[in-house]
């Protein structure tokens, strides 16, 4: 266990527990291959740093995220929408989360625990064209802002294969706190559960100067029982690789594919043929990390994607900063 390489990951792991569940929250909008063309997710931006790793170090966590996405659907594709069908969409969203996250004390071994909360604030404007009330089609723009469905992992395993070798396993849970009213455009929540269990695996190269981590998970959400619309199945895969220097600071890339499995369910769904979608991105990472003696440490990253061979959901080029730390 003191090997150059695990060294370093004890060293530069403090803030990954708080970054777990930040960025997933990436796209949490009533704007949803799902309800409103999105979902939970954002492709390429759920992965973060030491994704497989629960750091040795009891203790606290925390970190501040901001997310922009600006997406569109075309004006000759419908999406379903506030229990109605859209031909094109758009969304501006912007969303604000706070982290926090307890490492648990164990004893020295394989296995480190944490428990993680996100409390999020969003912004949304929606621009949708429906059915108008006399014929024809009708130009509908609403917006939002409020806090948004609380994020939280119970529990979070991390095992130590090795020193340069990590996997993390955890169950994140969205709960629908939100306002929520089914005739709006736009939503703070989505009303309805989400289940995602997530498989995360970090390898360290070059004396742990070379990241690449890789994160997996399957989203599960429940019926939303005011528009009578489940989404199916969703399953993502994030990466990313990030080269740091001893001057602290990083530059790398990150992907993303998102795929739904399971046909959306409903009349509204039915009506576009199950309204399964599926989209891919990549982009690059910047990053800086600085440690004091006392332990304390900063982290700051800066994530850009563009997506491509999008099918049935939003399209943009989202990017994100945060901030993270941990005493």
């Amino acid at each position: 266990m003191g090997s150059p390489s695990f060294r370093h990951y004890r060293r530069a792991s403090g803030v990954c527990a708080a970054l777990l569940g930040a960025l997933a929250l990436a796209a949490s909008v009533q704007v949803h291959a799902t309800e409103g063309a999105l979902g939970r997710s954002i492709t390429g931006m759920q992965i973060t740093s030491y994704a497989g790793v629960i750091p040795p170090e009891p203790g606290m966590q925390w970190s501040l995220s901001y997310v922009q996405y600006d997406g569109k659907i075309g004006g000759s594709r419908a999406a379903p929408i506030a229990g109605q069908i859209s031909l094109g969409l758009e969304a501006d969203v912007s969303l604000t989360a706070a982290t926090g996250v307890y490492v648990w004390p164990t004893h020295t071994g394989k296995w480190n625990f944490a428990s993680m909360l996100t409390v999020p604030y969003i912004t949304a404007d929606v621009t949708a064209n429906l059915d108008g009330p006399l014929g024809g089609r009708r130009q509908v723009k609403d917006s939002a802002s409020n806090l948004f469905d609380v994020y939280f992992a119970p529990f979070i395993a991390g095992y130590h294969i090795d020193p340069v070798q990590h996997v993390s396993l955890g169950l994140y849970v969205y709960a629908p706190t939100a306002k929520y009213d089914a005739g709006k455009l736009a939503n703070p929540g989505l009303n309805v559960w989400t289940l995602s269990p997530s498989v995360g695996y970090t390898h360290l190269f070059q004396k742990g100067t070379l990241e690449f981590s890789v994160l997996g998970a399957v989203d599960w959400y429940s019926r939303n029982d005011d528009t009578d619309y489940k989404n199916g199945l969703v399953m993502r895969t994030d990466a990313l690789l990030v080269k740091r220097t001893p001057s602290g600071c990083g530059f790398g890339a990150a992907a993303g594919w998102i795929q739904q499995v399971q046909d959306d369910d409903g009349d509204t769904a039915d009506r576009l043929n199950g309204f399964k979608g599926r989209s891919f991105g990549i982009g690059p990472v910047l990053t800086y990390g600085k440690k004091w003696s006392g332990g304390e440490h900063l982290d700051v990253s800066f994530r850009y994607i563009g997506e491509f061979s999008v099918r049935n959901r939003f399209e943009g080029d989202p990017w994100s900063v945060s901030i993270s730390g941990g005493f």
